[in-house]
């Protein structure tokens, strides 16, 4: 039996706010979360911005002793769980913990606890190393924190596929609930990669901007003047329940999860294919999925890095999902303003396809300046845009040619 899936909580942790309210509010109104980086010296670094999340205090979110023995990436990713399901008013006790799955995933885990480690068994030698290592850097550290905090007790698991993490541990997630293997799920991704090894290694790739001076029109996603990816961090989870479910315990939903599609490249470890065939491909298969057309799609939040190869895959790959009416929907790419936030961000832009549906707006590309004809489709420049949308598309693509894609239509009876 098949069950319908909706979403009942939100919650996020972003360079745009500390919740998804500040959050959202400052993406509708095109506002950019790019700095200079803070959380270490990059005075030696080429690259020496990135989309911090400003002010977040852990010990505001769990007890001060439990924060140290967390990696930032965990603490971000608990925040943002705990949020979501206060949002969701779902209480996890006793008789229904076995049927609450926590799926959260992560493109590089504790990666500041990996780097500490090494660190000081340059500089003290191995007996020095923190003991909580191993659980602050392994990237299933975060789903099994979020089970422990709430008392879930579901299938507990960890999703990593790269920059597809977030959007395949919702469609994971999405798949136990409605095949009825559980009633309810908190779902979603966190990343902290803004550290000495994560810039350093993802710019040694050529992958990033180095408008370290002028940071004001970086990253330029679909701009024909883009120069890379501005790395973000951040936690973002969905509560997501099945129908009845839901309806019995009088939930508000908000949206409703209507398909999921992954697919591979098989071509590059880190560059796109470029014709998008496998991108393309996950696009077709999630709108089978939820039974939809595409003359259907209202919106469609794209990955949009605001690389030059990133960009014009993504574009081609529209194309070839959607034909001729790829012209006619709207196509922003948020990660202009929260930067990329890795395996976090399919989740996050999740949460913004069902926004977009509850508040009837389409958040912005902003810092567009310059038409690149390779990108050529309606890429909402600069200001958030006002209409109707009953059927959201989010693209996630990641390292290695994962493919995923979440449909997120309007709920209705």
């Amino acid at each position: 039996m098949s069950h319908r899936v909706v979403i009942t909580g939100m919650g996020a942790l972003t360079p745009l706010g500390l919740n998804v309210k500040e959050s959202w509010e400052s993406c509708v109104n095109g506002k950019s979360g790019v700095g200079p980086i803070t959380l270490f010296d990059a005075t030696n670094y080429l690259v020496k911005i990135g989309c911090e999340v400003k002010n977040f205090d852990p010990a505001k979110y769990m007890d001060a002793k439990e924060a140290r023995r967390r990696d930032r990436y965990q603490q971000l990713g608990t925040a943002a769980a705990k949020e979501a399901l206060a949002d969701s008013g779902l209480t996890i006790d006793e008789n229904n913990a076995g049927r609450v799955g926590v799926i959260f995933g992560s493109g590089g885990g504790g990666l500041i606890s990996l780097q500490e480690a090494v660190e000081t068994i340059v500089a003290s030698g191995p007996r020095r190393v923190d003991p909580f290592t191993i659980p602050k850097l392994m990237t299933n550290g975060a789903s099994g924190l979020i089970a422990i905090d709430t008392g879930a007790k579901g299938p507990t698991m960890a999703v990593g596929s790269a920059c597809a993490s977030g959007a395949d541990s919702i469609g994971l997630a999405f798949k136990l609930v409605r095949g009825g293997e559980i009633d309810a799920a908190i779902a979603g991704a966190s990343e902290a990669s803004i550290s000495k090894v994560g810039i350093g290694a993802f710019d040694r790739l050529g992958a990033m901007s180095r408008r370290n001076d002028d940071y004001s029109m970086t990253p330029q996603p679909f701009d024909k003047n883009r120069d890379g990816l501005v790395m973000g961090e951040g936690g973002a989870a969905l509560v997501i329940e099945e129908l009845d479910h839901a309806r019995a315990r009088g939930a508000n939903i908000v949206a409703e999860i209507a398909g999921y599609a992954a697919a591979g490249d098989a071509f590059h470890i880190t560059a796109p294919e470029e014709s998008g065939a496998g991108s393309a491909s996950a696009m077709r298969l999630a709108l089978q999925d939820a039974k939809a057309n595409v003359e259907g799609v209202d919106y469609i939040n794209a990955h949009g890095t605001g690389t030059p190869l990133n960009d014009a895959a993504e574009t081609r790959a529209i194309k070839s999902a959607f034909g001729e009416t790829a012209y006619k929907i709207p196509v922003s790419s948020t990660k202009s303003m929260t930067g990329h936030i890795m395996g976090m961000t399919g989740a996050l832009e999740a949460i913004w396809c069902a926004l977009a549906i509850r508040d009837g707006v389409m958040p912005p590309t902003i810092h567009y300046q310059t038409p690149d004809p390779d990108c050529d489709l309606d890429c909402i420049p600069n200001t958030a845009r006002e209409k109707r949308v009953n059927v959201a598309m989010s693209n996630s693509f990641g390292f290695g040619g994962h493919n995923a894609v979440l449909v997120i239509k309007r709920f209705s009876e």
